[in-house]
């Protein structure tokens, strides 16, 4: 049996494995002649002292070699001639509910209004350069949904949700690196998670499963409270005993389809803000503690931040270090941004979402429209496309200006490759939230001495930190309350928050509709 411990290392000496084995001797009280085998079970880097260290969490094999490790993998079947379970969205929760499915010996159908892969690639390229929103083919839609092209970070803490090792082995299984079984924050980056997605949607139709790009849900058939059909935009019907609703936070068509038929769907809080690029260099200095460039043995430096302003949380989202900010609007006339990191995260900038929680009061006529969160959101990236230009460029002042409640005469270099321009964001961002945000920077700029900087950006908006609406489900039968067959899924309907926590409800799904498909009797 393998013994445990944890030691902690200079950058250096994590990467040489004589030290980690005399370091695990030392930990564990044995003479390091008797190492036989380390394995790293978990690695993070603990700045908090004057010298950056990385933590190692190991299993030691002492005396005895370790056991051949059986490789993961999941139960692969053909399913072709199987019992047909709908997916609408081609995110994590519907692609890991399509895998799911195979494994309990269902077929999965996935209807995806975007493209593949490597085709959505040329509409972010128009995006990116020409300020083109393609509405089906952009960030947020298409193969892999708003991950693929938006960092691949995989950390979550829906832990008790469902079983985040089987995820992780599963993309790795499909190409991601060895590092995101042992990251404490694992990160696949925007140039390597396309190539996994491919890889998944190769296995699923080799396995008789189903892939319809370019068909964009418009209505569901119903009769006596259970779902009979899909109705898709091409006029196309197709029978349907269950849908799994996966189609992402961002699909406003969908709230209003289901808005529209009468399916009851509620106005949910979210947050919503800016995001902020600083140099990696100057984060790297504040959060390692070094005056020059960091170890090469470290990490970009990443930072975590939160502060209660006047009774909200005002707070870091989505923190990209060695990133890059992109436009991730979905329609014409909104500037929305996010941001991304390559695998290396090698870009000379950090950034990061900046936001403020939102209260269903600070919507108005929340109690009585399910939708006016979306519309408050709908509102505020227009007032960003009007600050900017009318296109895609974003409305931005330099940190210490926004914070000072200042313009700024001009602006740094930005990662933002449709261009920034200086305006008072105080005619995008509503009071309340411009306010909250002016006192969290000057509370971050205490916290992380440096941070508040004139070298630092904020860029409007980012609104696009969770879904404004939930679609409601039975906790334990996992269907919509008033339409049997339907399943509400992942960031869209408000129950996952990340590609972690989607891929994870995504299973949840499958495995309540083949328990209802292959038990009839059990639908209400």
């Amino acid at each position: 049996m393998p013994l445990s411990c944890q030691i902690s290392l200079l950058p250096a000496e994590a990467a040489d494995t004589a030290r980690i084995s005399q370091a695990a001797a030392r930990a564990l009280g044995i003479s390091a002649s008797r190492i036989r085998h380390c394995s790293v079970v978990r690695r993070s880097v603990d700045a908090r002292g004057k010298a950056p260290k990385i933590v190692l969490k190991l299993e030691v094999w002492a005396d005895e070699p370790p056991p051949p490790a059986a490789p993961f993998a999941p139960l692969l079947r053909d399913v072709s001639q199987a019992p047909e379970v709908h997916i609408a969205g081609s995110g994590p929760a519907g692609l890991f509910a399509a895998l799911r499915l195979i494994e309990l010996g269902l077929k999965p159908v996935i209807i995806e209004r975007g493209k593949a892969v490597r085709d959505r690639r040329r509409d972010l390229a128009r995006l990116t350069r020409e300020g083109i929103v393609h509405p089906d083919s952009n960030y947020c839609f298409g193969e892999g949904g708003a991950g693929t092209f938006s960092d691949g970070k995989l950390y979550t803490r829906a832990t008790k949700r469902g079983d985040v090792r089987r995820i992780l082995d599963l993309l790795h299984y499909f190409g991601a690196a060895d590092d995101i079984l042992i990251d404490a924050h694992p990160h696949i980056g925007t140039n390597k998670l396309p190539g996994i997605i491919e890889a998944i949607r190769s296995q699923i139709r080799a396995c008789g499963g189903a892939i319809h790009f370019g068909h964009r849900l418009s209505g569901l058939e119903m009769q006596g409270g259970q779902l009979r059909g899909l109705v898709l935009q091409d006029g196309l019907r197709v029978q349907a005993q269950a849908l799994i609703l996966a189609t992402g936070h961002s699909a406003r068509d969908i709230f209003e389809l289901l808005h529209r038929q009468g399916i009851r769907i509620e106005a949910k809080p979210f947050a919503l803000g800016v995001r902020v690029e600083h140099p990696q260099a100057l984060i790297d200095q504040i959060q390692y503690h070094c005056a020059g460039t960091r170890d090469e043995a470290l990490p970009a430096a990443a930072y975590s931040l939160v502060h209660q302003a006047e009774g909200r949380g005002v707070y870091s989202f989505c923190m990209c270090p060695g990133g890059i900010i992109c436009p991730a609007a979905t329609a014409e006339g909104e500037v929305v941004v996010n941001g991304w990191s390559p695998s290396r995260r090698n870009s000379p900038y950090a950034n990061s979402g900046m936001v403020v929680q939102l209260e269903l009061s600070d919507f108005p006529g929340a109690a009585d429209d399910p939708l006016a969160g979306l519309r408050f959101q709908q509102r505020i990236e227009q007032a960003a496309c009007e600050a900017g230009g009318g296109q895609q460029q974003a409305p931005a002042l330099r940190l210490t200006d926004f914070a000072a409640g200042r313009l700024s005469a001009d602006l740094p270099a930005c990662s933002y490759i449709p261009g920034v321009v200086p305006a008072d964001l105080r005619a995008v961002l509503p009071d309340f939230i411009h306010r909250r945000l002016q006192q969290g920077f000057r509370q971050f700029g205490k916290q992380l001495r440096g941070y508040l900087t004139h070298e630092a950006l904020v860029v409007a908006t980012e609104s696009r930190t969770s879904s404004p609406v939930r679609i409601p489900r039975d906790p334990e039968t996992l269907m919509h309350p008033g339409l049997a067959g339907l399943y509400p899924c992942g960031e869209g309907a408000g129950y996952a928050g990340g590609i972690m926590s989607a891929a994870i409800d995504g299973e949840r799904c499958a495995e309540a509709a083949a328990a209802a498909v292959l038990a009839p009797s059990r639908l209400p």
